[in-house]
């Protein structure tokens, strides 16, 4: 038996919630629904801007946000990122260890510098827009993974924000190197629609032939593929992957081993934040099939989950809620 059922590689970004409406984000030129990568003077800007009111501060990061869920669910996790010796730095260690991660940071050998911030702006519709500036996450590099991290894992998680980086497209193809040689299985999140229209050929270099899981909605599943529909977009992601989780939204989600094929229906909840709803599907969807949940069980629990991270404000829920979810499903 393996020491970790999934080790996880991405961004380390320090979550900055606010509530805003639609027309304080065109007057400031913000591109709503989109993740847009900023330098610090702008972010700063736009956090001044848009009244500086915090609904939440949390660790955040895509992937980060999936292995929460995924260790609160009780699966055993191990988490690789980068953070500065700052104030942020030091909060979003203790979050992964509240979360009961391991990681490869150490809070006294941390280099001097910015930890990465998302402003996370929330409208009424529940859509949320991120404005990142990545600050250290940025150098996330090869000699931050743990080769025996990645070897002692069942899966690998692959955060697809860090293709936009030098060497953090390194670090992932490195990783997945590892993995392959030893028999671990590769799951990658597409992460958001404009990585995939923006960053497409990196992310397709990532995938290249095959690889095991992919995560994505039906927005990026039809920018990756270049298809116009979503079954067209089905059938090349499913020659690329022997697994594809699909979202849906108000859809549900489609989920493909192989040969099954599995619909999995939508909860119906009064919408209020969507930020991190695709994460913590990946996260309970990954507890279920590394505990032997079947297809349809683990989407139940992954929707489950995710429709009630939609009900509130932030991308991650408690254990305890989460825990009592396990016993419905």
């Amino acid at each position: 038996m393996k020491k970790y059922q999934v080790c996880a590689i991405g961004n380390a970004m320090v979550d900055y919630e606010l509530e805003v409406t639609d027309e304080l984000l065109s007057d400031h030129n913000v591109e709503k629904g989109f993740m847009t990568l900023v330098e610090e003077d702008r972010q700063k800007e736009l956090f001044d801007a848009l009244g500086g009111h915090i609904k939440k501060k949390q660790g955040g990061g895509s992937a980060a946000n999936t292995m929460s869920t995924f260790s609160k669910l009780g699966g055993s996790g191990y988490y690789t990122c980068k953070v500065a010796n700052d104030e942020d730095g030091q909060f979003y260690i203790q979050e992964l260890i509240n979360d009961g991660l391991d990681t490869n940071l150490d809070p006294s050998q941390l280099e001097e510098g910015n930890t990465g911030k998302c402003l996370v702006m929330v409208t009424k519709d529940a859509e949320r827009t991120m404005n990142t500036f990545l600050g250290i996450t940025s150098n996330l590099s090869e000699e931050n993974l743990s080769e025996d991290s990645i070897k002692n894992a069942e899966y690998i998680y692959l955060e697809g924000a860090l293709v936009t980086s030098e060497t953090g497209i390194i670090a992932l193809k490195k990783a997945k190197e590892i993995a392959e040689a030893n028999n671990v299985k590769v799951a990658l999140t597409f992460f958001d629609p404009a990585i995939v229209k923006y960053f497409g050929d990196q992310m397709s270099d990532l995938v290249g032939d095959y690889i095991d899981l992919i995560f994505c909605n039906e927005e990026e599943a039809m920018l990756f593929t270049a298809k116009e529909n979503l079954e067209e977009a089905i059938d090349a992601l499913k020659q690329k992957a022997s697994q594809v989780a699909i979202t849906q939204g108000e859809n549900g989600a489609t989920l493909i081993n192989g040969d099954e094929r599995v619909s999995i229906d939508p909860h119906k909840i009064v919408p209020v934040d969507s930020t991190g709803a695709g994460d913590s599907f990946a996260g309970a969807f990954l507890y279920g099939i590394c505990n032997d949940l079947n297809l349809e069980r683990s989407g139940k629990l992954a929707s489950l989950v995710s429709a009630n991270v939609v009900a509130k404000y932030g991308p991650r829920l408690e254990k305890s809620t989460l825990m009592a979810f396990k016993d419905t499903i």
